[in-house]
This record gives structure tokens, C-alpha cells and sequence, in this order.
């Protein structure tokens, strides 16, 4: 797969993979490694903590739901989300490099994106945050957990 310690074996083949967890298998050079087209079934990749610096190699999966990025060294870069996960509904990136709203502009791209985290991100410490970031991204529920009025997730996204 291209991440150390972690010995990965295909009983069933890829196609067959809906749910991918990789969290603190650490990557290499900083980007997205050993996940192609072929998890073309994948609904969940969780790459928490991995050393992830982009997300420039990340395939066309039409069918992934939820993406959990949390806890690596993202800065920007996010347009390719949009061009190649087409279904993401779910989106966490707490606790990555993002400084300013502007790097998240892409996001408008993802019309199903329902819930975005960035908890423990810069960009979380500037002034009007919250309505900035529903402004930018209407189609949003929640946005660490809350929605625009602080209702917290009650699970149902």
C-alpha cells in the first residue's frame, strides 16, 4: 500500500473494499500512496495521522462518502476533492496547516458536502469563523460537529 507498518492482504480483491482505515500508517513522501481507482466500491478512507502533506494523488473514487484527513500537515490543495470525489458528504480535516478561508473555497464544488470539520486548524481562530464558513459553503449542516444555529450532530450525518 505504500505505508510502513501496516501489512494489508486482499482476500476478497479491491473492487470489494467499501471501508478503508489506514490511520497512523505513515506515509512516505507526504502524499496519498497505494490507493488507486481500482477501491472503486470505497465509501470511507480514513488516512488520520499519516504524514499527509497533500492530497494531490488522490484518486477518482465516485463512491466515497466520507473522507477523515485529521491530525496531518494539509495546507491547501483542496480542488482536487472536488474534481474526483464527487460524492464526499463527510469531510475532516481538523487538525491540519489551513490559515485562511479562502483555501477552502474549493469546497463550494462539493454539493453533497454535509459535514466539514476543522477543529484545531488556524483558520478556526479567526474572527466570524462559523458564518464565514456557511457563507462560503451553504450546502453545509455541520461544521465541527454543530450546526449553523450550535445544535451539536445529533448522529444522523
Amino acid at each position: 500500500m505504500g505505508y510502513k507498518n501496516q501489512g494489508i492482504q486482499y482476500t476478497c480483491g479491491v473492487p470489494t473494499v467499501t471501508e478503508l482505515v489506514l490511520d497512523n500508517c505513515r506515509s512516505g513522501e507526504g502524499k496519498i500512496e497505494g490507493i488507486t481507482e481500482e477501491f472503486s466500491n470505497l465509501e470511507l478512507l480514513s488516512l488520520i495521522n499519516v504524514g499527509l502533506t497533500s492530497v494531490a494523488d488522490v484518486p477518482k473514487l465516485d463512491k466515497l462518502k466520507k473522507l477523515e484527513l485529521s491530525d496531518n500537515r494539509i495546507s491547501g490543495g483542496l480542488e482536487v476533492l472536488a474534481e474526483r470525489l464527487v460524492s464526499l458528504t463527510h469531510l475532516n480535516l481538523s487538525g491540519n496547516k489551513f490559515k485562511d478561508i479562502s483555501t477552502l473555497e474549493p469546497l463550494k464544488k462539493l454539493p453533497q458536502l454535509k459535514s466539514l470539520d476543522l477543529f484545531n486548524c488556524e483558520v478556526t481562530n479567526l474572527a466570524d469563523y462559523r458564518d464565514s464558513i456557511f457563507k462560503l459553503l451553504p450546502q453545509l449542516i455541520y461544521l465541527d460537529g454543530y450546526d449553523i444555529d450550535d445544535w451539536p450532530d445529533a448522529g444522523g450525518f
